[in-house]
């Protein structure tokens, strides 16, 4: 008489391939209502850590299962691999997560001045959800921007403040910069004393010296009180980023100063919900100001 093995099947095979497809997809869905749909940064949080936890327990189940077809040959292999497959996504996500959030201070704001960073033309105002933040960054945030991100610094162009306006919107229009606000743009306009005078300006020759206009001394120039890391000649421009895969929103501020002959451009950027900006505020400023370096090759300064 012929007898007849029959395979056991792993029940936790089957579950782990389960559960890893159902973390995938809300992962998937979750990073698409993101970056595409009205989905706010707490709650893809929140949806990735449940899909990551997900992930995380089909791993378990589909160890379980490659143990059992070891130890009795357990239908449930493939399974298990397809677990592990489809786990990979949520979890390599969380674990890039992770390890950003440790390996950077946990800062949401930075700038190439420390001291007198340039301040808001609009404060960026959202509600953070569960994810709470101070609401004002600290000497102590400075500090640990120094340390995590020495070579963040500011730019200084031997160009005009008008040359280097037009370049920094260009940048900003190639970076992805959305513009929402700019104040003293009318810095960067030509002066009157540096146009040329139109001919029928010009005094005839035969007229009479007595005639001549005597010239009057310059009105002295309205000093306006502004808040501290703005002055009345900067130019500010405010804009929105967001980054290109997963669509985490920062606001961005630019400041431009004319100092003699030179122009110097700082930059601000601050994540717009959470505590932690993961680095991506510092690496995106260091892209931004070296794509203005290529814009303004050439009158870059030391």
């Amino acid at each position: 008489m012929m007898i007849k093995y029959e395979r056991p099947t792993s029940l936790a095979a089957r579950w782990a391939r389960r559960i890893a497809r159902f973390a995938f997809a809300l992962f998937v869905a979750a990073l698409l209502a993101h970056r595409f749909g009205p989905l706010i940064t707490p709650h893809f949080m929140a949806l990735a850590a449940l899909s990551a936890g997900l992930a995380l327990l089909a791993v378990l189940l589909a160890v379980i299962g490659f143990v059992r077809l070891w130890q009795v040959a357990a239908v449930g292999g493939i399974a298990s691999f397809v677990a592990f497959v489809y786990a990979i996504v949520p979890i390599g996500a969380a674990g890039y997560a992770l390890g950003e959030y440790f390996s950077k201070p946990a800062i949401y704001d930075v700038s190439t001045d420390t001291v007198t960073p340039p301040p808001w033309i609009k404060i960026p105002q959202v509600e953070q959800g569960w994810l709470k933040r101070a609401p004002e960054v600290t000497p102590e945030d400075r500090e640990a921007q120094i340390v995590a991100y020495p070579g963040l610094t500011g730019r200084r162009y031997d160009g005009a403040l008008d040359r280097v306006f037009q370049g920094v919107k260009i940048v900003a229009e190639k970076t992805g910069i959305t513009i929402v606000a700019q104040e003293g743009a009318e810095n960067a306009e030509a002066d009157l004393e540096d146009m040329p005078a139109k001919p029928e300006e010009a005094a005839p020759a035969d007229t009479d010296p007595d005639d001549v206009p005597i010239p009057l001394s310059r009105p002295d120039a309205v000093v306006d009180i502004e808040q501290p890391g703005r002055r009345s000649t900067d130019i500010l421009v405010q804009g929105e980023w967001r980054t290109l895969i997963v669509g985490f929103r920062f606001d961005v501020l630019i400041r431009l100063r004319e100092e003699a002959e030179t122009t110097f451009v700082d930059m601000r950027v601050a994540s717009r919900y959470g505590p932690h900006d993961l680095g991506l505020g510092s690496a995106f400023a260091d892209q931004f100001l070296h794509a203005l370096d290529a814009e303004l090759l050439g009158i870059a300064g030391d």
